[in-house]
């Protein structure tokens, strides 16, 4: 029961980091990432549909993305939602494909996106922090009905901070690495 709980509370906050992982690579770089633009929805018949559902996503060299669409009369309505997004870049469309120049950041930008990455960040420390409250209600209800005994409880509740201090520490892995990679040159 008690080791049920504590393993479905694990791969909830192991979906969190995932989350979180997802969420920042979507922070621009200095470098093209296909993340950048894949969640940009695109008007496809009148659904909004993720661009990389249609069409092609490279990146040939370290500061340009090139969006090949799977139908050439998406040209137009892919420019127009990545003008729309708020990745602040400007697509250059010659017939057949489009391409994103990724331009240097200044140090200002760069500090910019820094608070953005932490503010996700905390996002994610808050919600294993959410997820270990919620086990631990589960866990006193388990102990209030005399399903587990105090020593257990006691026990389990340890195992459960053990592992939110775990994951905390690779959420601030994360986001170090995700500063680091912004503000370098």
């Amino acid at each position: 029961m008690v080791a049920d709980l504590l393993s479905e509370c694990e791969a909830r906050m192991h979906k969190a980091i995932e989350s979180l992982k997802k969420d920042l690579a979507g922070v621009r770089t200095g470098r093209a990432n296909p993340a950048l633009v894949e969640k940009v929805h695109v008007d496809y018949y009148g659904v909004p549909t993720p661009l990389n559902q249609i069409a092609n996503i490279a990146v040939p060299e370290p500061r340009l993305i090139v969006i090949q669409p799977y139908e050439k009369t998406m040209m137009s309505a892919i420019e127009k939602a990545i003008q729309k997004s708020d990745l602040g870049l400007t697509p250059s469309n010659d017939g057949r494909v489009i391409r994103l120049q990724i331009p240097q950041l200044t140090e200002e930008r760069r500090r910019d996106l820094v608070k953005v990455a932490r503010r996700r960040v905390e996002e994610g420390r808050v919600a294993i922090r959410n997820i270990r409250r919620e086990s631990q209600d589960d866990l006193k209800e388990l102990e209030k009905e005399k399903i587990i005994s105090e020593d257990e409880y006691k026990r389990s509740h340890d195992r459960l901070q053990k592992l939110t201090d775990a994951m905390i520490v690779e959420i601030d892995r994360i986001g170090a690495k995700k500063e680091e990679e912004i503000m370098e040159v």
